[in-house]
């Protein structure tokens, strides 16, 4: 057995791409890549699922190239133009095998000009427009270390609905050391992990992630666990889920055992990608390191857009003489600690970072709080002028831009007093006009004072206190309002 695989392996590396690409189709494998990519698959083809139907096809493709090459041979070959005759022989060798088979005149031969000419084993064709490869979108929270797998459509081999997709990696000793002595973000979760990614075919612009219709992954013998979805308390709303890199690393040989991968989906009709990656997991706390580190805008510069602002536009009727700006964040209705916004967003409010970030670390939507527009990573700064004033002031919770591009903070207004501050209409009285007399002004500091009718008193203490009052009001010039009444006249504001 270990003698036809030795045999297998060495016919594979004789093939040509259309040799390798027949025989990953007959086995069902993507037939798409280059030259390197294709032999990987029939190796590891070989190596791993090698049944004799396989053996025997690989044994046929071999046979019926060599033969070709054998006939062709057999034809007599000019003898003139001998640097044209051991081109000729050169471009049969890459061809044929990466094994050197024939020996090559060495006469007047240029060879780097030759090996240019003729990389791979095949003549240069002239220049083809490059077919626009399938992108993903950069994830925040995940610094991509190695593409182990890039994004490869996902082809139905027959017209089942469901499909399967296989895919056979092996790591390499440095990745497996990187994520053997990556830290844990958890108890089972390394920092350093391989994810699958899943998007729409769609070469026009990056993708983000997307998965199929009744997705399933497996690795190796185990499924692995797929994000579920969202519950939704709307009515007639269908619940989302929420699409982002597959962790892998649990499940997978971390030697340099081969691993294997099998995608389960729907086939409706739209295309899908995958691809695999070597990524590094990031958490909030050290992005916010980061964006501290890289994103705080200078306060000057934060004034001179206050100031860009509150310009006057000669356009408009309206003066704008200052701005209010809250030091509560919108999200967490707490005070500002990291005052943050995204450059595009056209406000001067800002939101705080430790919360957005933690908040797009569970649920990624990266969405700005205040005017609902879109606010990636990429896209915050920490307003340095805001961070100067809230360190300055502590006992307000909103300020005031003004044009120049100062500052003034709005403090809570005092507790009104509960005095009237409008004349009281007595029912039933003996003054004409029903009035009490304007308050009196000559107070201390001039203040006005008003006189108040308390309607929590009996009738009885009402009258010992109307008696009390005759004997005062007798030193006092003129006639003076009753102050008390009984609950039968009541009171009514003139105001």
């Amino acid at each position: 057995m270990a003698a036809e695989l030795v045999e297998a392996k060495n016919m594979v590396m004789s093939f040509r791409v259309s040799d390798l690409q027949m025989l990953l189709g007959f086995v069902g494998r993507s037939k798409s890549g280059l030259k390197h990519e294709l032999v990987t698959r029939a190796l590891q083809l070989v190596q791993f699922d090698c049944s004799p139907e396989v053996f025997k096809k690989i044994k046929e493709l071999y046979e019926t190239r060599y033969s070709k090459r054998s006939s062709e041979a057999a034809q007599p070959q000019p003898q003139q133009h001998r640097s044209t005759e051991a081109l000729s022989i050169h471009t049969n060798y890459d061809r044929g095998s990466t094994i050197p088979r024939t020996t090559i005149p060495t006469t007047n031969i240029d060879y780097p000009a030759l090996y240019g000419k003729y990389l791979n084993g095949l003549g240069r064709l002239p220049p083809k427009v490059a077919k626009p490869e399938v992108r993903l979108v950069k994830l925040p929270f995940y610094t991509t270390l190695d593409e182990l797998l890039k994004p490869t459509e996902l082809l139905p081999q027959n017209n089942e609905k469901l499909q399967e997709s296989p895919c056979i990696f092996a790591l390499t000793p440095r990745q497996v050391e990187l994520i053997r002595n990556s830290r844990e973000l958890q108890p089972g979760v390394k920092s350093v992990q391989v994810v699958l990614r899943i998007c729409y075919t769609d070469t026009s612009s990056p993708q983000e992630d997307q998965y199929p219709p009744n997705i399933a992954v497996k690795v190796n013998h185990s499924y692995c666990s797929v994000p579920g979805y969202y519950p939704s308390n709307k009515p007639g709303v269908e619940p989302k889920r929420p699409c982002r890199p597959i962790n892998l690393t649990h499940l997978m040989y971390l030697s340099a055992a081969t691993n294997r991968i099998t995608v389960t989906w729907g086939n409706y009709g739209k295309s899908y990608s995958v691809g695999l990656y070597l990524v590094r997991q990031m958490t909030s706390a050290e992005l916010l390191q980061r964006l501290k580190t890289i994103g705080i805008k200078h306060p000057e510069l934060c004034k001179a857009l206050v100031k860009e602002k509150l310009r006057l536009d000669p356009d408009s009727e309206i003066a704008t003489t200052g701005v209010r700006v809250s030091l509560i964040c919108p999200l967490v209705k707490m005070r500002l600690s990291v005052p943050c916004r995204a450059e595009t967003c056209a406000h001067l409010q800002c939101f705080d970072a430790v919360f957005y970030l933690q908040m797009n670390e569970k649920k990624p939507t990266w969405m700005c709080p205040v005017c609902d527009k879109p606010a990636p990573y990429d896209q915050l700064i920490i307003d340095g002028l805001l961070s100067k004033i809230l360190t300055e002031c502590e006992d307000a919770d909103e300020i005031e831009y003004l044009v120049d591009g100062s500052w003034c903070p709005i403090r809570a207004e005092k507790e009104r007093s509960c005095s009237p501050q409008c004349p009281i209409l007595v029912l039933g009285s003996s003054d004409v006009n029903g009035l009490l007399p304007t308050p009196n002004t000559n107070g201390e500091n001039g203040k006005a004072t008003a006189d108040v009718v308390d309607l929590t008193l009996d009738s009885s203490s009402s009258e010992e206190e109307e008696e009390e009052d005759e004997e005062e009001d007798d030193d006092d010039e003129g006639p003076q309002p009753k102050r008390r009444c009984s609950y039968e006249k009541g009171l009514v504001s003139a105001c």
